[in-house]
């Protein structure tokens, strides 16, 4: 709990020791665009006018989604603007001499056959053929494993130490079941049945404690699930989407999930083999207004002009990008993800560790290994992608906290962190790069089923924030969504 408290709200009194510093870079900088449409700075005036028949707004796996479905209806007169040098949102990934490997998504779940749109994705990607997943693409063995008691153990739930804790994890589970074959915690969530309304005035905590549930590993193994899809604690989380996050997948004989050592990075790679020629990167949007019956897009000196624009960038920033728009009601979680690059291996090697590695108590969620799915018999080097959602502090306040400290001090932190299951992690690390994302993803929290973001005419909203919670199937559906009705307009 001590170490807990130092690393929770404000990592107050964080101070390096003695020993070499690992050098420490941040990999983003993007913050400082946005920060500039927040403060309504001024921008260049548009020299010049295109006109196109659809604009996607955002270049993450929402936008390309759009502009895959776009062209799979056989339309191409579209253009993609991105503000980011590269596309991907938050499925972006990086490289390095050793791997691939993540910034932020790294996984999708092996899609049930309701998901009709993943599948027919991961058909087209040859990653489903005949009925049967390629083996290549699902995670290797060990999966998952916890550092708990001071050792290793399989799996990320802890290990129930008495029969009344086992007991209570028994009746979780069967508890899941039940509203798993309810049909409403369906993915994506929109195809659901919502007759349970009432879940989302409570927190997931409050729905523990009324159903009797007392047990402490299974109340940190509820609040790590909430951290980890929703970068929220459980007591921040409503109880609707703490349930969905156990109950939706329906998976409940099925091997997976489908990994790669970009993570979901490589799902951006196909995608953009496809709709690559519609995207400009490095584009900024800083206003859009209506001309009539069509859209006006000011992107650098650079006007458009569209008859249906696909807004699949954050929803909070259309308050400051739509003239018009009413102010979106979300809150944001903010996230802190890093690439450790390792020049040797702690402890035993590579054969002893599992894909996703977590610490318990830990105000992290641990780390991932980029270089897992290889096939190589020889794997001297790696890189871990390491996860920090920040939900200790106001969102506010943690914010504050990524722009104020330096890379040094937040690779401090990392590595004391690590420092209970890795006692020498800092002769093996030789440099860390650390993203910050200061609104990494809508929170569910208590009524978030209640919001509604609407479209304007001829104008479509299509973030995964219009669910209210980040993951790739939302993502996917609602820019499909986004799509067919920009189709519409035009026919």
């Amino acid at each position: 709990m001590q170490r807990r408290t130092l690393l929770s709200a404000g990592l107050i009194g964080l101070s390096r020791k003695s020993w070499a510093a690992v050098p420490a870079t941040f990999a983003d900088q993007s913050h400082l665009l946005g920060h500039r449409l927040r403060d309504r700075a001024a921008f260049p005036i548009s020299r010049r006018v295109e006109r196109v028949p659809v604009l996607i707004v955002g270049g993450g796996i929402a936008g390309l989604s759009a502009a895959w479905r776009l062209q799979k209806r056989g339309f191409r007169d579209f253009v993609l603007l991105e503000m980011e040098q590269e596309a991907g949102g938050n499925s972006r990934s990086g490289e390095n001499e050793i791997s691939r490997y993540p910034w932020a998504a790294h996984y999708l779940p092996v899609p049930s056959k309701s998901a009709t749109l993943v599948r027919e994705l991961m058909s087209e990607l040859g990653v489903l053929a005949g009925g049967k997943w390629d083996e290549r693409y699902l995670c290797h063995s060990p999966q998952e494993r916890l550092f708990l008691h001071g050792r290793w153990q399989d799996g990320l739930e802890p290990d129930a130490p008495s029969p009344r804790e086992r007991e209570q994890a028994k009746r979780f589970h069967a508890r899941m079941d039940e509203f798993e074959d309810s049909g409403e915690f369906a993915i994506p969530s929109a195809t659901g049945r919502r007759t349970r309304s009432d879940l989302d005035r409570i927190t997931m905590t409050e729905w523990l404690k009324h159903e009797g549930f007392d047990s402490e590993a299974l109340h940190w193994h509820a609040d790590y699930a909430c951290r980890d899809d929703y970068g929220a604690r459980a007591s921040q989380t409503s109880a609707w989407a703490g349930i969905h996050y156990f109950a939706a997948r329906g998976q409940r004989d099925d091997k997976g999930p489908l990994t790669w050592p970009e993570g979901n990075g490589w799902i951006v790679r196909k995608l953009l083999e496809r709709v690559g020629k519609h995207v400009h990167t490095g584009t900024f949007v800083h206003r859009i207004g209506r001309a009539g019956t069509r859209w006006r897009v000011f992107a650098g000196e650079v006007e458009y002009q569209a008859e249906a624009v696909i807004f699949a960038a954050p929803a909070h920033l259309s308050a400051y990008l739509i003239e018009g728009a009413p102010p979106v009601d979300i809150v944001y979680s903010p996230w802190l993800t890093a690439n450790l690059t390792l020049d040797r291996w702690p402890d035993q090697g590579a054969t002893h560790y599992a894909w996703d590695n977590v610490i318990h108590r830990s105000p992290a969620l641990g780390y991932v290994v980029a270089t897992h799915q290889s096939l190589r018999t020889q794997i001297p080097k790696t890189v871990w992608t390491y996860y920090w959602a920040l939900c200790d502090q106001t969102p506010a306040e943690a914010r504050r906290l990524l722009l104020e400290k330096d890379a040094a001090y937040w690779s401090e932190a990392i590595l004391r962190d690590l420092e209970p299951a890795h006692e020498e992690i800092r002769q093996f690390v030789s440099r860390i790069e650390i993203m910050r994302f200061g609104h990494a993803m809508a929170r569910p929290v208590t009524g978030h089923l209640s919001r509604r973001i609407r479209d304007l005419e001829g104008l479509y909203f299509a973030h995964s924030d219009l669910s209210g919670y980040s993951i790739f199937e939302e993502a996917q559906y609602r820019g499909v969504e986004a799509a067919e009705r920009a189709i519409r307009r035009l026919r």
